[in-house]
């Protein structure tokens, strides 16, 4: 089960760093960003450390308020954020056909909430490949308290370099996690070779869309704050994305932004202008609380130094995403199926 209170998010802060250290990892994490004056080149380039400093620092954050599937969803009315998520992991695992007995990779998968529902769901094997020692850590309790370990497993990699024979899995999918690669080919590649010829990658990836203007010192705003909070190199376009699949060379199924029909939008979790019971600590009032609590840890010494840092750019994050979702110009579920050919 999910961390859920004050002394699970205190205890886990910080991830695999010491408690010491937290407070010059998120120095050294900030000063990557845009936000703070950093500059791409240098996010792409020191993309793994970036990317491990920002799960080690937040990965508690996220347990704490969103549960074991980082992630958002598609969502009809009258249905709760948990319902909408597990329906989001089915829906990937229906459009690649899983079926019992498949042997199925995650790309970033996480702490397993999705690699669990998916294998429960579909009766796979699922991989998890995860490059963060905290993550994986924790995904492999929560595996076992599921009683998946037999079934679902975790593998420590980049996964621009992955370390799995050519045409090893039959399905391959990814949610909201690729877009830490520092270059979409070079990961997509990696994903065509791992799987089978004949058979599909699914991905949801977070994308600015064609409302976005990058001269627009507003848009330019948003996207950094979206950077700085998730650990992002760059957040590419829809068009850069599907340009950078077929350049790997898989053939496109289908595509779909599917944020633009959403009969809910995917940020009202985040809107402060809401209130949810089921998903309090996700709004206006629960996100006071829990930042009154984590200073409160932090200055009794439960949290380390630097808590309060992360829990700033975790909010910033939040509100750029809102923002940018009612400006339409950032989606976190641009979804494509593609498929590798039978011959090459």
């Amino acid at each position: 089960m999910s961390k859920t209170g004050a002394l699970d998010l205190a205890s886990g802060l910080g991830g695999k760093i010491n408690k010491e250290g937290v407070k010059s990892a998120v120095d050294e994490y900030e000063k990557y960003h845009g936000y703070y004056g950093g500059k791409e080149e240098s996010r792409k380039f020191n993309y793994t450390d970036m990317v491990n400093k920002y799960y080690d620092l937040s990965t508690s954050f996220y347990e704490y308020g969103w549960g074991e599937s980082f992630h958002f969803a598609h969502r009809w009315s009258g249905e709760s954020l948990r319902e909408s998520i597990k329906r989001h992991e089915h829906f990937l695992a229906l459009q690649l056909e899983l079926k019992p007995g498949m042997k199925v990779l995650d790309v970033g998968c996480g702490i397993g909430g999705p690699l669990r529902e998916i294998a429960r769901f579909s009766s796979t094997s699922v991989t998890g490949l995860n490059n963060n020692d905290y993550q994986i850590t924790r995904g492999k309790e929560l595996n076992r308290l599921a009683g998946l370990s037999g079934t679902c497993d975790f593998v420590k990699a980049d996964f621009m370099n992955m370390p799995f024979s050519d045409n090893t899995f039959d399905a391959v999918y990814a949610i909201e996690a690729t877009c830490h690669a520092p270059d979409p080919v070079g990961c997509y590649k990696e994903i065509y070779r791992v799987l089978k010829p004949g058979q599909c990658f699914a991905v949801y990836e977070w994308c600015i869309t064609d409302h976005y203007d990058a001269n627009n010192a507003t848009h330019k705003r948003i996207k950094d704050e979206i950077e700085l909070g998730n650990g992002l190199p760059d957040i590419r376009s829809t068009k850069q994305c599907l340009q950078a699949v077929k350049d790997a060379g898989f053939e496109v199924i289908w595509d779909k932004d599917l944020a633009v029909d959403s009969p809910l939008p995917w940020y009202l979790p985040l809107d402060p202008s809401r209130f949810s019971l089921s998903s309090f600590r996700l709004t206006t009032v629960g996100r006071l609380v829990t930042r009154n609590m984590v200073k409160a840890l932090e200055y009794i010494g439960l949290a380390p130094e630097g808590s309060q840092r992360v829990s700033n750019f975790l909010e910033k994050a939040a509100d750029g995403l809102v923002e940018g979702g009612k400006k339409e110009i950032f989606t976190p579920m641009y979804f494509f199926v593609v498929r590798k050919p039978l011959s090459e």
